[in-house]
């Protein structure tokens, strides 16, 4: 059995500028497939390798897989609008080569899975949550027929063309330090690069789950539809000494001088932080880095924000999302303003960039709310103001919310633009077209404040936290036109 792990040809989002990195998911699963001797395992990043549609199509022609593995886990590749992408490989895949096995699994799929196989007839298995030992028992299967497939754990298949199986609910890896080392050589790791300016350049994933349940969050599109409470919110993560020991990996074997951290609570277990913090003073590792995490952990966590600068890190993420207390509560943060501005403070008296996340579409906004939302985020200050639309992810109390109110038919819409970058559902007081208007308005008055600017140009932060702001002001125009551009309709993806 031959499988490739397939990343078809990829934009990335218009604020990050020309931004790449090796899919973590497939790096992940192709080293644990792998490391259990079930199949021979090749890797095709048409994004990095700058090739189109015709070229991969060439590329698996030469490659002859038996296998081909789709799927990602994070948001920020594309939103839901990676699916598209996905789709459209495997339909030409399945058109040319009838005879290769197609499997998606990860993000968007793994919530939406009765929805994407009914639809998308070239789909043959969709690996539901964790894919690692889904897919171990399915090449098993594959290879000796000892089951029936709708009892394998985790594993949608079909059971003819006009029907689906879906197995049973699969448990989580509870302890994600068993997984080995991501297979990196797979990757032509020379050629990504971050926010245009940031290489070498690679993305981690150290942790699944997360302590939040912020109602709009794109985790709840990561699990099982049926279980996806509970499972969501079981944070696990790998130990300080495992991270390092990956970053050496990187900094030694590919040169990488710089890696964002995706987890989106990276400093979830204090322990592990310092531990991690220590190894790498410890080995020397120069590796610069960026991460997530919520409010109340940075403010818990500000006794050790020295000890993280000296280990590099140089930029950090906080959700300050929107207006006041009162709607904070409301989408389940669970944090509140006064605690998003004592984080942005404290980072930034350790010389530490950040990045504040704003939402702009939620259920109840109006006008007045999202001129409000920016006037806080005004106050709070982040360096980096990143906005981003409301889009329901499957599964998500959002998308629930949106069906009933009649905004969208789940079978019916294109996710081709729903990538949280353009405006694709209406609020209960606002058109697509007015959610749209406002938020470019809110992007182009956030940097428009020069001394904000020369604040942060002539501070003393490191010059990739300057070029990831010169990155995302470069390409305003660009985001401000996907706000203008009223979402694609057509048949469902």
């Amino acid at each position: 059995m031959k499988i490739l792990f397939l990343t078809p040809p990829l934009k990335a989002w218009d604020s990050h500028g020309f931004h790449r990195a090796a899919n973590q998911m497939h790096a992940q699963v192709a080293a644990y497939v792998r490391s259990k001797g079930l199949a021979t395992i090749e890797a095709l990043d048409c994004r990095a390798m700058d090739y189109d549609w015709n070229t991969m199509m060439q590329k698996i022609d030469e490659s002859k897989p038996d296998m081909v593995f789709l799927g990602d886990q994070l948001f920020s590749t594309l939103g839901a609008a990676v699916i598209w992408y996905f789709n459209e490989a495997m339909r030409m895949i399945k058109e040319k080569y009838p005879n290769i096995i197609t499997v998606a699994s990860g993000l968007w799929y793994s919530a939406d899975y009765e929805r994407q196989m009914r639809l998308n007839p070239f789909i043959d298995y969709i690996l539901i949550g964790e894919g690692e030992l889904t897919l171990e028992d399915l090449l098993t299967n594959l290879k000796t027929k000892a089951k029936n497939e709708r009892d394998i754990p985790g594993l949608v298949s079909r059971r003819d063309k006009t029907s689906i199986v879906i197995g049973p609910h699969r448990g989580l890896i509870p302890d994600l330090n068993v997984l080995p080392m991501p297979a990196y050589e797979l990757f032509p790791m020379e050629k990504y690069v971050g926010h245009t300016y940031w290489k070498p350049f690679a993305e981690l994933m150290t942790s699944r789950g997360c302590p939040g349940k912020c109602h709009f969050c794109y985790e709840w599109a990561l699990y099982d539809n049926r279980t996806a409470t509970q499972d969501f919110t079981s944070w696990r993560g790998l130990s300080g000494k495992r991270i390092v020991d990956e970053l050496d990996l990187l900094e030694k074997k590919y040169g990488i001088t710089c890696v964002v951290m995706q987890d989106d609570a990276f400093n979830s277990d204090t322990k592990a932080m310092i531990e991690f913090c220590e190894e790498k003073i410890k080995r020397g590792n120069q590796i610069g880095w960026v991460c997530l995490g919520r409010a109340d952990q940075w403010i818990a966590q500000q006794d050790i924000l020295p000890l993280m600068r000296k280990a590099g890190l140089f930029m950090a993420l906080t959700g300050v999302e929107v207006e006041d207390d009162k709607t904070l509560t409301k989408t389940g943060k669970g944090v509140t303003i006064d605690q998003i501005k004592q984080t942005i403070n404290l980072l930034r008296a350790q010389d530490i960039g950040t990045v504040g996340t704003v939402l702009i579409g939620l259920r109840e906004d109006n006008e007045e709310k999202i001129k409000k939302r920016l006037e806080t985020a005004d106050e709070i200050d982040p360096d980096v103001f990143a906005l981003d639309y409301l889009t329901p992810v499957p599964n998500s109390p959002d998308w629930r919310y949106g069906i009933q109110k009649g905004w969208f038919d789940p079978d019916k819409i294109n996710l081709k633009d729903w990538d949280f970058q353009h405006p694709v559902i209406p609020t209960d007081n606002l058109t697509v077209e007015e959610v749209g208007r406002l938020g470019a308005w809110c992007m182009r008055e956030y940097y428009s404040k020069p001394e904000r600017i020369h604040r942060i140009m002539e501070s003393n932060y490191d010059i990739r936290v300057k070029q990831c702001v010169m990155d995302f002001m470069n390409n305003i125009s660009k985001w401000e036109k996907n706000s203008r551009t009223p979402a694609a309709t057509g048949a469902a993806v």
